[in-house]
């Protein structure tokens, strides 16, 4: 076997630069591309960048707790709001305690804001209640004409154990089956929709709504004074005033009877009178809009623990024996009615909520479900909105302070290392290409937002890229200095720079994770920016910078040592080459004899 020739280049990547150029080229093409088909060209912003909402809830003692607001409890209301505000696809929102008593939500702008502060807002324990009374609320005289007509009912459906479907009639229709109507609410869950053969389910629920109506505006004198106080309480409500709608079912306890209200359809309310509740939110396993297979219809389906599957079959046993409106529950969070389903069947661990809703009402109520129940009960304190002048103030001193240090970056290496800025340049533009498109599709991918934080890891990641290419560049300045000649120096340097930069970038990376797994809200960006842009310093630095370095080095301005290449062994000190000595043979002249 041939002995390799002196002189030639190692093999593998190394000996062959072209395959990792190349490499790294297509997957720029790819980011880039992929940038563009996606319609996604620029890094979504932060609430401090782009603007937003700012919400403050404060937690309020309640009754016979006077230790509830307590760390671990503002911690679980913290995930709890936070899983509520993503469950909405509202990404990259704060949320955050602040001081013993307060958390913060920011909510940053693009996002469907109103929507997120309304749930957010709602932050009271979720509740499964019976429905004793059910009657028409009023109406808003300011609601689309759509509204339902005062008086009228809307179809509602039913409730079933796994596998059985249940309805939602909130949005109610003409071609609503009997069965359906047979209730004066809006919501209900059905099991399988049956028909009662032995009375007209219309005239049941007019029956039923209109006996209970007039039992609660003339309470009898023979109930006690708790049961009178609360049928006048009924009867007295306008669920159309939005003060008389926001106080109804405030400060109740889960043990106490209720009047609440619920809408059906814009403008139109719907006043009932609640039992003790019968089920908590906190019993709630999951819940999820999602559509039904069989139907093709947007649902609600709903898992209990296995405390609260005992609770939830106790009471509907019980419902589905009664007639309407009381064979129904109601989902009541901070004193509103959010559904109310009717019951025809006993339901164990799982139901499913049908009917007619559409993608964001079943996602909606799904997510209701699931996240509504906290250990304490908040108030809205402040709504702050950052404007997005403010915002755009901010990025562009964080856009300024980048260039500033890229500028004293690009000074740095044209002054100190001449031609190899030329790769040191080349680099930095491949290291911001990559960043900026894995950015802006990370975006609509998993929700990354840039903030402020963020843009100065970005800044910061300048210098740790910088800092690989010049520990490289002295490496193979000091083997030119030993004496070598470019090409054999260039594959000497690499090994010990290639340790040197990797045990750099995993300590960079090592602080980045630890901050990100320790730390809240907008720490979390530049610790995720700083992990990312160092990993791809590694992929750069390897895929790009070293070969650049292997090709530049074939070429005669620098492999012939030019004192612009900032490889001029002259300058560098450079030992001469060292040369194997020679004996000088003895004189044979006689004269020197």
């Amino acid at each position: 076997m041939a002995a390799p020739k002196k002189g030639r280049g190692p093999s593998g990547g190394q000996g062959r630069p072209g395959r990792s150029l190349a490499l790294i080229l297509i997957a720029m093409v790819a980011l880039t591309g992929g940038m563009f088909l996606s319609g996604h060209t620029t890094p979504r912003l932060g609430i401090d960048l782009a603007g937003g909402t700012s919400i403050t809830l404060q937690a309020k003692s309640q009754p016979g707790k006077p230790d509830a607001i307590n760390e671990t409890n503002m911690n679980t209301a913290v995930g709890i709001i936070e899983r509520r505000v993503n469950g909405l696809g509202v990404s990259e929102a704060e949320v955050q305690t602040q001081g013993s008593s307060n958390i913060i939500v920011n909510i940053p702008k693009g996002t469907n804001s109103e929507q997120a502060r309304e749930q957010v807002g709602t932050t009271a324990q979720l509740y499964f209640r019976p429905v004793l009374t059910v009657a028409d609320g009023g109406t808003d005289a300011s609601a689309a004409p759509s509204a339902s007509p005062s008086g009228s009912a809307s179809p509602s459906p039913s409730a079933s154990a796994t596998g059985e479907t249940a309805t939602d009639g909130e949005k109610s229709d003409a071609s609503a089956t009997p069965s359906a109507s047979a209730s004066t609410q809006g919501r209900a869950v059905t099991g399988a929709l049956t028909k009662d053969e032995t009375a007209s389910p219309g005239a049941t629920a007019s029956a039923a709504a209109s006996d209970a109506a007039a039992d609660a505006a003339s309470p009898s004198a023979s109930v006690d004074p708790a049961t009178a106080k609360l049928q006048e309480e009924f009867a007295a409500l306008d669920c159309s005033d939005p003060k008389q709608r926001a106080a109804a079912g405030q400060d109740a306890k889960a043990t106490d009877s209720i009047v609440a209200c619920g809408s059906n359809t814009p403008g139109s309310y719907e006043k009932y009178l609640l039992g003790p509740a019968a089920v908590s939110g906190s019993d709630v396993d999951n819940a999820q809009g999602a559509i039904d297979q069989t139907t093709g219809e947007w649902i609600v389906s709903m898992e209990f623990t296995d405390k609260g599957a005992k609770k939830f079959n106790k009471i509907t046993t019980t419902l589905s024996q009664q007639q309407s409106p009381m064979n129904q529950f109601a989902i009541v969070l901070d004193g509103d009615v959010v559904s109310a389903p009717s019951v025809a069947t006993a339901l164990s661990a799982n139901a499913q909520i049908s009917g007619n809703f559409d993608q964001q009402s079943a996602e909606d109520l799904g997510n209701i479900l699931s996240y509504g129940a906290l250990p304490l009960t908040f108030t809205e304190a402040s709504v702050t909105t950052v404007t997005a002048a403010l915002g755009g103030e901010q990025l562009q001193a964080g856009l300024i302070a980048g260039a500033i240090g890229l500028a004293l970056v690009v000074i740095y290496l044209v002054a100190y290392y001449r031609g190899l800025a030329v790769i040191a340049l080349l680099s930095l533009l491949a290291s911001g290409i990559l960043t900026y498109t894995i950015m802006a599709l990370l975006g609509p991918a998993i929700g990354f937002a840039l903030n402020l934080p963020a843009v100065c890891g970005a800044i910061v990641a300048i210098g740790i890229t910088a800092d690989s290419f010049i520990v490289y560049f002295e490496r193979v300045r000091d083997e030119i200095r030993e004496g070598r000649t470019l090409r054999p120096a260039i594959e000497r340097a690499w090994p010990r720079a290639r340790r040197t930069i990797l045990v750099s970038d995993f300590v960079s990376f090592l602080a980045a994770a630890v901050l990100f797994v320790v730390t809240v809200g907008k720490v979390q960006g530049f610790a995720f920016t700083l992990g990312l842009t160092t990993l791809l310093d590694v992929v750069v630095v390897f895929l790009f910078t070293k070969p650049v370095m292997t090709l530049m080095g074939r070429t005669k301005f620098f492999s012939s040592g030019h004192p612009w290449s900032g490889l001029d062994p002259k300058r560098l000190g450079a030992k001469p080459p060292l040369r194997r000595s020679r004996r000088v043979p003895a004189s044979t002249d006689p004269k020197e004899a």
